[in-house]
């Protein structure tokens, strides 16, 4: 079932960003992953293993199937600054990064106390899909 709307508070943090907060976020950050998002679960060791919903989207058309390939897309997304205005304790609520094949993705915070996130594709016709991958191609 196709969107018909997105969550408009959603806002890239404007650049510049201080270096050493991307630093501090890059080694502070994890990954857990979401079997809502999953149809298979990878290495990622979720429990249930995969349980996909109907509404969700699903990671597997990515090929990331690897919590390494999951981790090293959130903290480059970190890293080109593509973090969101909104925060928890510190942590940037949103984490954008795009797939080699061009694909945005949207990791979001999942445990503050951890600073965990899962990630998944931005459905098509997500305007900031649009934004995250221009930003993302733009990075020097």
């Amino acid at each position: 079932m196709a969107r018909k709307s997105f969550n408009p508070k959603r806002r890239i943090r404007p650049l510049p960003i201080k270096k050493e907060l991307l630093a501090a976020l890059t080694k502070r950050v994890q990954y857990g992953g979401n079997p809502e998002h999953k149809m298979n679960p990878g290495d990622f060791g979720l429990e249930p293993p995969s349980s996909p919903r109907p509404d969700k989207t699903l990671c597997d058309g990515t090929g990331i199937f690897e919590r390494n390939k999951a981790v090293t897309l959130l903290r480059e997304g970190i890293r080109r600054g593509l973090i969101s205005v909104q925060e928890r304790d510190g942590l940037p609520q949103n984490i954008w990064a795009v797939t080699p094949d061009g694909i945005p993705l949207e990791a979001q915070l999942e445990n503050q106390a951890t600073a965990t996130y899962h990630g998944y594709p931005m459905p098509h016709g997500d305007p900031l899909g649009q934004e995250i991958v221009k930003r993302w191609e733009s990075y020097e």
